[in-house]
C-alpha cells in the first residue's frame, strides 16, 4: 500500500486566522523570538511569555479549520493506505477538521508542561508566571510547546514514517526551520515522491520533485482530489 506522509506548517492555518511567523506583519515582526520562544526568554520574563501564549491560545480556540484541513482528513479517511500527518503547528485545526493521530512535533497550545517534573496536562485559557504543577506542586508550569533550542517531539516516530513513505508532501512550510526542513531529503533518500504545496516556494523547494503554488484552501483539496481519483 502507498504510504503518504504529510508535513504541515503555519501556511495551512493562515486562512483560518492563525498568523504566520515570517511574513510581513507576522508574529516575529511583532515580538522577538528570543523574548517569547526560548527557554532563556522564559527564565528572564515568564509573565511576558505566558501572556504571549495566552493570546495565541485564545486565537487558536476561536479559529476554525479551512478546506485544506478538511481535505487532509478526507484523504486519511478514504486513502487505501496509511496517511500520516506531522505538523509544526501548535493549534488543533487538523483535529477539528477531522484528522486523527496527528503528530505535533512542536507541541500543542492546549497543553501545559511542568519544567520541573515533566508532567503534562490540559492548559487553562490563562496561565500565569509561577503557576504550579498539579503533579509536583513546583511553580514551573509553562506552555507545552517546543521553543528554539529545544528538541522537537516524536522524532524517532517521524523518521520511521519518513523511511517508509511512498509519497512525502510538505504544505505551508517555510523550509527554514530544522529538522523539519530536511524531511524532504530523508523521504527522497527512502525513495518517496516529494511534493511541495505552498503559497510561494519554500527555502528548500529545489529538493522537491514537484511543486504546486497557491492558497492552501485551493491547492490542497485539488491535490487530494487528484490522489483519490487514482
Amino acid at each position: 500500500m502507498t504510504k503518504i506522509v504529510i508535513l504541515t506548517g503555519a501556511g495551512i492555518s493562515a486562512e483560518s486566522g492563525m498568523g504566520t511567523f515570517r511574513d510581513k506583519g507576522g508574529l516575529w515582526s511583532q515580538v522577538r523570538l528570543e523574548d517569547v520562544a526560548t527557554p532563556e526568554g522564559f527564565a528572564r520574563d515568564p509573565g511576558r511569555v505566558q501572556a504571549f501564549y495566552n493570546m495565541r491560545r485564545v486565537a487558536a480556540k476561536a479559529a476554525r479549520p479551512n478546506a485544506a484541513h478538511r481535505a487532509l482528513a478526507l484523504l486519511q479517511r478514504d486513502w487505501p493506505g496509511d496517511v500520516v500527518i506531522v505538523t509544526q503547528n501548535v493549534d488543533a485545526l487538523h483535529e477539528a477538521g477531522g484528522a486523527r493521530d496527528v503528530i505535533h512535533m512542536h507541541g500543542e497550545l492546549a497543553r501545559a508542561l511542568c519544567g520541573n517534573c515533566g508532567h503534562r496536562w490540559d492548559a487553562p485559557d490563562e496561565m500565569a508566571a509561577g503557576e504550579c504543577c498539579p503533579a509536583c506542586d513546583a511553580p514551573a508550569a509553562r506552555p507545552d510547546v517546543v521553543w528554539f533550542g529545544e528538541m522537537p517531539y516524536h522524532m524517532d516516530r517521524i523518521y520511521g514514517h519518513l523511511a517508509e513513505a511512498t509519497v512525502f508532501v510538505a504544505i505551508g512550510t517555510s523550509g527554514q526551520v530544522y529538522p523539519a526542513a530536511a524531511f524532504v531529503q530523508e523521504a527522497a533518500a527512502a525513495g518517496a515522491h516529494t511534493v511541495e504545496l505552498n503559497l510561494e516556494p519554500s527555502a528548500v523547494v529545489s529538493d522537491f520533485a514537484e511543486t504546486r503554488l497557491g492558497k492552501a484552501s485551493e491547492v490542497v483539496p485539488a491535490w487530494v482530489a487528484e490522489m483519490l481519483r487514482r
